[in-house]
């Protein structure tokens, strides 16, 4: 830290109680937050928070809840429903993990979501972010959440940088171990809190540091605001493969029957469909303009990554 800086960390109980004071006031009305919200559906909103905002994830959390209200409901219908009802949230792989760890928790926990973070490590596409994120906030458990928001809250207020690293360090996690509130109650609240400061308050591009809560023990502020050591890199969209295999996932949701090749491939003169139909997004591939080795690295990725299937000479949604 910065040789005249405060030094936050020497009190944190104070910073326990500032913060999570701030969090009683103004936390957002989420769902997944409610008392009543069950496990599962703590777990459903982990997965498809991950770099996804909110706005997004809302409306589809809520239909995936109502139509799959428990893990044996999902993992009765096959995983291309989950892909299909996925929507338009991105990285569709992430509806694959959720309906192999549905099958798990029905096969392996008697339907019921595990309440241990070694349990839930233990699931198909969980790793150690949401495992104690679900134990935390679905189980009250004492555990170490570390979140992209949390690391640069951290980074700002204590280390006094304007960005953590690229990549999650040792000791990143060993700060947040140690900044953890002792008792269950106080460590899970800790955790939403610092995490919604960094989604609200402390943002990457412009924190609002007028309305922080902490910004007089703010490391990064007592030494003038450094700018980072890097430049993040953005995620590139247009052009990519990306955004390629998104308007191929974008037909195949809507797809009753196969996809023949040759409809990815060659814009016909009249498809046929109506106007709600596959022919809009068919219409939205094609006017990509692709290059035909591009299209064709999508849909193989597609088949490799399990989020399609050939049958009967055409491309559907996995079985």
């Amino acid at each position: 830290m910065p040789a005249g800086a405060p030094s936050p960390g020497s009190d944190p109980g104070a910073l326990h109680h500032r913060i999570t004071g701030w969090f009683t006031e103004t936390a957002r009305d989420l769902p997944w937050r409610d008392a009543g919200c069950s496990p599962w559906g703590v777990l459903v909103s982990e997965i498809m928070l991950q770099q996804t905002p909110v706005v997004r994830v809302l409306p589809v959390w809520q239909e995936w809840l109502t139509r799959w209200p428990t893990p044996a409901a999902l993992a009765g219908e096959p995983a291309g429903e989950a892909v299909r009802s996925w929507g338009r949230l991105g990285y569709p792989r992430r509806a694959l993990r959720l309906h192999a760890a549905a099958l798990a928790i029905v096969r392996e926990h008697g339907g019921g979501v595990p309440g241990n973070y070694t349990e839930l490590l233990a699931l198909p596409g969980v790793g150690s972010y949401t495992a104690a994120a679900v134990a935390a906030f679905a189980f009250g458990r004492r555990e170490t959440v570390v979140d992209t928001n949390i690391r640069r809250v951290h980074a700002r207020l204590i280390s006094g940088v304007a960005l953590p690293s690229p990549s999650l360090t040792a000791s990143e996690m060993r700060l947040a171990a140690e900044l953890l509130p002792h008792d269950d109650g106080t460590s899970v609240r800790w955790n939403a809190a610092v995490m919604e400061l960094g989604a609200l308050v402390c943002t990457a591009r412009a924190p609002k540091c007028a309305v922080c809560p902490v910004r007089d023990s703010c490391a990064w502020l007592a030494a003038g605001e450094p700018p980072p050591s890097y430049t993040p890199k953005g995620q590139s969209w247009h052009g990519t493969d990306r955004q390629v295999r998104g308007a191929v996932m974008a037909v195949l949701r809507l797809a009753d029957t196969p996809v023949p090749p040759e409809m990815f491939q060659q814009e016909p003169a009249d498809l046929g469909f109506e106007e709600d139909g596959i022919g809009v997004p068919l219409s939205a591939l094609h006017g990509l303009n692709s290059a035909p080795e591009q299209l064709e690295r999508a849909l193989a990725g597609l088949l490799t990554d399990g989020l399609a299937e050939l049958h009967q000479g055409g491309y559907r949604l996995p079985a």
